[in-house]
């Protein structure tokens, strides 16, 4: 009676231990310090970051001095205060609104709202095509440009609109003469639409077609474990 014939084992069997101790050729796992040096997302003081403030810095005067345009389209769209002078009893000039119930008031502050609006919305979509990549110095920089602008263009529309000595102007004009009153924003609210608009924009342009940035812990496709033969192990 003969012993069973089995047949010899696959030279050079591998177990599944062993395939994982030893890379094949050409294969390199990345370090994750490498990965974040190669992207330079991480640093802080390096050249990435000083040439971000630097585009921060140039943003920031680029959208302050456009508050200039916003000035001048709100002095020249708002709605005119109409006042009236005249004399009371005691022989005093009194200024007083010719239409009481207007609502010019109100239509001032919502026109220096609305440009402010359009201009946030425009700034931030330019900051976005220019550098689609954004960034916190970006973010901050076209908050803080559009207050400045904002505040600009506040003062200059004051500057250039009605003279702001009301008794003097309905004194110059005549008794019972109907004058523009003085522009002035009433609702200092309004002062943060610009730079409230420009943040929701540029934020909302970044998250859905800014570039996205690598997984720094992703690395190569792991190698199929193989057999003696060179087959795939199942």
């Amino acid at each position: 009676m003969t012993a069973p014939l089995t047949p010899p084992p696959p030279p050079h069997e591998h177990s599944s231990h062993n395939v994982w101790q030893s890379a094949p050729p050409g294969y390199a796992a990345a370090a994750p310090d490498a990965e974040y040096g190669a992207h330079g997302s991480y640093g802080q003081d390096g050249p990435g970051m000083k040439t971000e403030v630097r585009e921060a810095a140039v943003v920031t005067v680029a959208v302050a001095l456009c508050g200039v345009l916003l000035g001048l389209l709100w002095w020249w769209l708002a709605p005119h205060v109409p006042l009236v002078g005249g004399v009371d009893e005691q022989g005093s000039w009194v200024v007083f609104l010719k239409d009481t119930e207007g609502e010019q008031a109100v239509g001032v502050d919502g026109t220096f709202t609305l440009l402010a609006l359009a201009f946030g919305v425009v700034s931030a979509l330019a900051v976005f095509l220019v550098r689609r990549r954004g960034g916190v110095p970006l973010v901050v920089a076209l908050t803080v440009g559009g207050l400045l602008g904002s505040v600009l263009a506040w003062r200059l529309g004051v500057w250039l609109g009605p003279a702001q000595d009301v008794l003097a102007h309905a004194k110059d004009v005549g008794k019972g003469v109907t004058f523009s009153a003085p522009l002035k924003l009433g609702a200092k609210g309004a002062l943060l639409a610009w730079s409230l608009a420009a943040l929701v924009v540029h934020l909302g342009l970044t998250a859905l077609f800014g570039p996205r940035d690598p997984d720094p812990y992703a690395h190569p496709q792991d190698p199929v474990p193989k057999d003696g033969y060179g087959a795939p192990q199942a």
